[in-house]
């Protein structure tokens, strides 16, 4: 990817994340950007293209983010990587987190299955840990990190408070 091309992603993502998609122009992006309108259709074809190529960054960062929780065999140690993922996120990356979290409010950008590979894990750790009900547990437990995580972004809670919380998940887990 070329400088230019991850200027213009960059001022997408801070105008998408801040006022939203629908709202946002490419003229806006591109003022933001320092580059002309031209060059981001001729990079992204299209502000849909732009927000395609950061969807699809989302995917990559995902998949960085819970790879190990996926890859562990020891289950406690699925729960607790599990709680500990979102206090891994740079703070410069949030913008990109709330876009992601926006998105999920509208339905052709929401895909619930891009969790299920975490949640069958997280299932399976439960279970393997002998709890009554594991799949419930393993969506409460992602409901609960989606929240703070979520809670976190908006700047409802400091990161030290979502810690202190996470923290409490961990001894509640015994993890």
């Amino acid at each position: 990817m070329t400088e230019k091309q991850e200027m213009i992603l960059n001022a997408a993502l801070e105008l998408f994340a801040g006022e939203g998609f629908a709202a946002t122009s490419t003229s806006k992006i591109a003022k933001r950007a320092g580059v002309s309108e031209g060059l981001i259709f001729r990079h992204f074809e299209s502000k849909q293209g732009l927000l395609d190529a950061l969807i699809s960054m989302a995917e990559t960062k995902l998949g960085e983010m819970y790879g190990p929780v996926i890859m562990e065999t020891d289950p406690r140690k699925v729960i607790r990587k599990t709680i500990e993922a979102p206090f891994r996120i740079d703070e410069k990356e949030y913008n990109f987190w709330r876009l992601q979290f926006m998105l999920k409010w509208q339905k052709e950008y929401n895909h619930p299955d891009k969790m299920k590979p975490l949640l069958d894990k997280l299932t399976g750790a439960f279970e393997e840990l002998g709890y009554e009900k594991p799949e419930n547990e393993a969506r409460q437990l992602n409901y609960v990190i989606e929240s703070m995580s979520m809670g976190t972004l908006r700047g409802d809670n400091t990161v030290e408070d979502a810690k202190k919380f996470g923290d409490f998940l961990i001894k509640k887990y015994e993890v």
